[in-house]
């Protein structure tokens, strides 16, 4: 794993989260994009080197809108930036991880990406990301 590429913000409201982050980094979001598979509307902000992902359920039975169910709002994941997802994934496997997706797919921001459960990872959910 290279770098974390973004840590992701699970939010009631895309709009006024956008508004609070504006406040918090200074800085407006650079880009928002739904992922019609994950049922998720995102928006993204780079602070120096760092990315914030915001994440907004678009429907009821999206892994977004079941967190917020659960939890609320809050830090999702924290995604690492890897230069080969399919050999990450499976030396994580290999490691003993419990690899949510074993085929990559395509998300938010132009990447690849996979999610690692959080049973295996002391309760933090991990996605990887490699540029497409």
């Amino acid at each position: 794993m290279n770098k974390i590429e973004h840590i992701g913000i699970a939010v009631k409201d895309l709009k006024s989260s956008n508004i609070l982050f504006e406040k918090l980094l200074g800085v407006a979001h650079y880009k928002e994009e739904e992922v019609l598979a994950e049922g998720v509307k995102t928006s993204f902000f780079k602070s120096g080197p760092n990315k914030i992902e915001l994440l907004e359920a678009t429907n009821p039975d999206s892994p977004i809108a079941k967190f917020l169910d659960k939890k609320g709002e809050g830090v999702h994941h924290i995604a690492f930036a890897v230069e080969d997802i399919v050999a990450e994934i499976a030396r994580l496997k290999q490691e003993g991880f419990t690899v949510l997706n074993e085929t990559p797919k395509k998300g938010a921001d132009n990447k690849l990406v996979a999610f690692l459960h959080p049973k295996t990872t002391n309760g933090v959910l991990i996605e990887l990301c490699q540029e497409i």
